[in-house]
């Protein structure tokens, strides 16, 4: 299996969007009836620490689960809330379980990055890449908005200077862990994260 094919794994305290389930007991006939997990393939499957991770792809979609037991054949399961920080987030990850499992349109992800973020954040990871091979802010501005946008002789005061020192900037931050508060979009932001 390729390496882009691999299910990622997130820890359930860094993805709010992990969906904790339970066993219901219940018959897939009833109208109570639970999520299945028969069709769930090896690769799919992870024993951590915390339990049994699962990513469930259904269409394009993957959902993340997470069960305290190994997964039975046969079994049916719920989705189980806590009221804690992260409750409006998995209640968004299990509706739009719900909606997929129902036939329905899954709806969109609970915070999708604007395209200007995404592009300052793309910036931010090719402005860290150049700074660590060891080039200078102003290869950096160059390779990033064309040499044709440096000044000859201002480029001390210049703005694309100033931007290309912050694009490093976030840029490290990212690679220091503040790639973490892109998974939190919701929890109020410490001043000078990304």
């Amino acid at each position: 299996m390729s390496s882009l094919d691999q299910p990622i794994f997130w820890a359930f305290d860094v993805l709010p969007t992990i969906i904790p389930i339970v066993p219901t007991g219940a018959d897939p006939d009833a109208a109570t009836g639970g999520l299945s997990l028969l069709h769930l393939k090896a690769a799919d499957i992870r024993q951590a620490a915390d339990g049994w991770y699962t990513v469930l792809r259904l269409g394009e979609i993957e959902h993340r689960l997470l069960l305290s037991e190994m997964p039975m054949a046969g079994e049916f399961y719920a989705a189980k809330l806590s009221f804690d920080q992260d409750f409006g987030i998995r209640t968004h990850a299990a509706s739009r379980l719900w909606r997929m499992l129902h036939g329905q349109p899954p709806g969109p992800a609970y915070h999708e990055l604007s395209p200007q973020r995404r592009k300052r954040l793309v910036l931010a990871l090719r402005a860290l890449d150049g700074r660590t091979e060891g080039c200078t802010y102003r290869a950096i501005a160059a390779a990033l908005f064309g040499a044709k946008s440096i000044p000859e002789r201002a480029w001390k005061t210049h703005d694309l200077r100033n931007r290309t020192i912050r694009l490093v900037q976030t840029g490290l931050a990212l690679m220091r862990g503040g790639y973490r508060n892109l998974l939190h979009q919701n929890r109020r932001r410490k001043r000078g994260s990304l």
